[in-house]
């Protein structure tokens, strides 16, 4: 699977999606093709149900060291006129969507992040469930030094994952976070020689249980923090009473009282 000028490329094995941001010669950086190929892989993955657990990262020396300024101020108007338009059956922009296709995905995606994440680069990765960072990795909530603001869905991802005042500092200052810090703060989950290659074998256990239980896993992490304790509980019940004497439930179970790996169905 490929998408728009090969800007991200996608190859599924076991259930694991690896995709790939693939414009190395500009630090992977985002242009209106990049923005258009993330969404459209993103929906791609999202209709898939082979897929169990996603793996984004980067070609080259970077994840992506945020917005490619020269295409779009060659594009005027017209480039963010592009990147503000509404996606219909989405609460989110084109811009806002390049990160948030990731977060909407039902299944567990792992950022592989190494080098320059700046910026949109930065928002793109806190969109995904897990990142695994490399030691040379720079991260930066870097809009302020444009006189801008984080606007590709860094709002409903910074602002949940780090401690309030935490978030505001790289907001209000775009300094660079180097991986040590990363990780001591939250920023990142956790620090690997090879992130792709640990984001990979992360993804294939996640792989190995049971497709349903995944995606049941990841909607009550998506959506119970933002509820009251009431309907938390109730969305715990409905998505527990999903799983209860399923087929993939029934083998989950045989599979651990017997110690042999389990063989699951994938979802219809």
């Amino acid at each position: 699977m490929s998408s728009e000028a090969a800007r991200v490329t996608v190859s599924i094995e076991a259930g694991v999606a690896d995709v790939r941001l693939n414009r190395p010669d500009k630090r992977n950086g985002l242009d209106p093709a990049m923005f258009t190929a993330l969404i459209a892989v993103g929906d791609q993955l999202a209709a898939d149900n082979s897929v169990r657990c996603v793996v984004l990262s980067g070609a080259g020396k970077a994840f992506c060291a945020g917005l490619d300024w020269p295409a779009f101020l060659a594009l005027g108007d017209e480039g963010s006129r592009a990147l503000l338009a509404r996606d219909p059956g989405s609460p989110a922009n084109v811009a806002q969507r390049a990160g948030w296709v990731w977060a909407e995905l039902p299944v567990p995606v792992i950022a592989a992040i190494h080098g320059p994440t700046l910026g949109g680069g930065l928002q793109l990765a806190l969109a995904c469930d897990l990142r695994i960072a490399a030691p040379d990795v720079q991260l930066s909530v870097m809009e302020i030094r444009y006189g801008l603001i984080p606007d590709m869905s860094g709002s409903q991802t910074l602002l949940r994952l780090l401690r309030p005042d935490l978030a505001r500092e790289l907001i209000y200052t775009g300094r660079i976070v180097h991986a040590d810090e990363a990780a001591q703060i939250g920023l990142v989950t956790r620090i690997a020689a090879d992130p792709h290659a640990d984001a990979l074998a992360l993804a294939r256990t996640i792989a190995g249980h049971s497709p349903q239980a995944i995606r049941a896993a990841k909607r009550l992490c998506n959506e119970a923090p933002l509820q009251d304790p009431a309907t938390s509980f109730r969305l715990e019940t409905d998505l527990q009473l999903g799983l209860l004497a399923t087929p993939n439930q029934f083998e989950a179970v045989q599979a651990a009282l017997t110690r042999r790996p389990p063989t699951f169905r994938d979802p219809e």
